[in-house]
């Protein structure tokens, strides 16, 4: 009946349900929409695609199916559109069976509780905050605080054990999507994931479906048993086309202009994510951008509240060069130490106390006060501490590695070392371990048990 701003109204299919497909015949072909509105008579739906041919008069065919993407092992090490079309220029051989974007999350019962460390090989983020398989823990900040380079050095991690990776590209650039895929290749951790990406120039209908479809596919390898790791970039910019949906289609605005379901929406997408009784699992790390560290806003909120924690990057401290800008002070992990190896766990608890009581007399050094023998040894552990959790990008540690330098740090070792040659430390003790002399099982010997023994002869 209608087209405006790729939302077409339509009349004449009585059995239509919400979230169906429908296929609009135009003379290029068969143009596929999302049915969003039901009324009585007429039904709305938005176009996935170009929508320039679409005229009044067309006819409207429905197949009775919901929104659904095609799942297969064919999908590792390729970058697909959220209707499961490639965009990396090489065809699907194999098209498995169809699994809807959409479905009802995992039940209680058929869960279990989240033990197993996702190691990311990040120091701050393993030693501090440190996540589960089947936990959902958000990575939240302003722009251009590292929050894409932490999920992406979390997938690189991957590839040194089973896990499976999804990254959904919502509303980004299609230079940087092209320039993720291009640091997957390099590192060789394409093969083991998978890119949907909807970029800035997609249709608001494609971005609104991204996050569903890659978590459809994520569910896919769940249900083998496998373990997933799912990155959503961003979830900010996944409302935001979720409102430009409802207000193109005369559904009442709320609160700064978003629908009033705005919460189910991220909701119905993040409780999916699950440590199964079967073995497999999803963990799903959600990026949400804030605007001046504004937390408090809607989206921000409606997030927090459903993830188990959240890594919060603090802008003061990437402009110090403190990076990864992990703050240690807001970020939380509400499964914590339960998902940690033993030894870590042991450690952990004084490296936040130390880095605790080094933010209460920082202030003090900054002035220039006097200040006692105890507390001078305070803030010089503690700017030792703080620098040894500066990490490069796109270089993830390996956990017995973060163990042996954290160890040293801690218990003094670290003490006569100038705060600006730390680094140089640390290179030095990992290449001693990576040269051919120790050939000791070290590894599996720190992640079961504080060998101090050992630690100390390695140091």
């Amino acid at each position: 009946m209608k087209i405006s701003d790729s939302i077409v109204t339509v009349i004449g299919l009585n059995k239509i349900g919400y979230g169906e497909t429908v296929f609009i015949s135009t003379k290029i072909g068969k143009v596929k929409a999302l049915v969003l509105n039901i009324a009585r008579k007429v039904f709305n739906a938005a176009v996935f695609n170009n929508d320039i041919y679409i005229k009044p008069g067309q006819g409207v065919r429905s197949e009775g199916a919901l929104v659904s993407i095609p799942t297969s092992d064919e999908l590792l090490g390729r970058i697909i559109n959220p209707l499961g079309l490639p965009l990396d220029g090489f065809k699907l051989s194999k098209i498995g069976k169809r699994r809807p974007i959409e479905i009802i999350a995992p039940s209680i019962i058929s869960r279990k509780s989240v033990n197993v460390p996702l190691e990311t090989g990040i120091k701050v983020i393993d030693s501090l905050v440190p996540i589960g398989h089947g936990q959902r823990e958000l990575i939240i900040g302003d722009t251009k605080t590292g929050k894409t380079s932490i999920a992406i050095d979390s997938i690189l991690n991957q590839s040194n054990f089973d896990t499976i990776s999804i990254y959904v590209a919502i509303g980004q650039k299609r230079s940087s999507v092209a320039r993720i895929a291009n640091i997957l290749k390099e590192k060789n951790c394409l093969k083991s994931s998978i890119i949907v990406a909807a970029t800035a120039s997609d249709s608001a209908a494609l971005q609104y479906i991204a996050p569903y479809s890659g978590c459809a596919i994520g569910e896919f390898f769940m249900a083998k048993g496998m373990r997933v790791l799912i990155i959503y970039d961003d979830l900010s910019k996944h409302a935001v086309s979720y409102r430009q949906l409802s207000l193109l289609l005369r559904r009442p605005p709320g609160r700064e202009g978003y629908p009033g379901d705005v919460f189910f929406l991220h909701s119905r997408l993040l409780e999916r994510a699950a440590n199964l009784t079967t073995n497999g699992s999803i963990t799903a790390l959600p990026i949400i951008e804030t605007i001046q560290g504004d937390v408090s806003a809607y989206i921000p909120t409606n997030v927090i509240s459903i993830t188990d924690g959240q890594l919060f990057l603090d802008t003061e401290l990437f402009m110090r060069g403190i990076r990864p800008a992990v703050s240690p002070g807001l970020s939380v992990s509400r499964v914590g130490s339960a998902a940690q190896c033993k030894t870590l766990k042991k450690m952990a608890g004084n490296l936040k106390l130390e880095l605790a009581q080094y933010r209460e007399v920082e202030g003090f050094a900054k002035f220039g006060f006097s200040l006692d023998d105890s507390t001078k040894q305070l803030i010089d552990r503690g700017s030792r501490l703080t620098k040894m959790l500066v990490q490069n990008r796109f270089k993830p540690i390996s956990v017995y590695k973060q163990i042996l330098f954290l160890y040293a740090g801690l218990q003094g070792y670290l003490d006569n070392v100038p705060v600006d040659k730390v680094h140089i430390y640390e290179d030095e003790l990992y290449n001693m371990l990576n040269s051919s002399i120790f050939d000791l099982p070290i590894s599996k010997i720190l992640l079961n048990e504080l060998d101090e023994d050992l630690i100390i002869y390695f140091i």
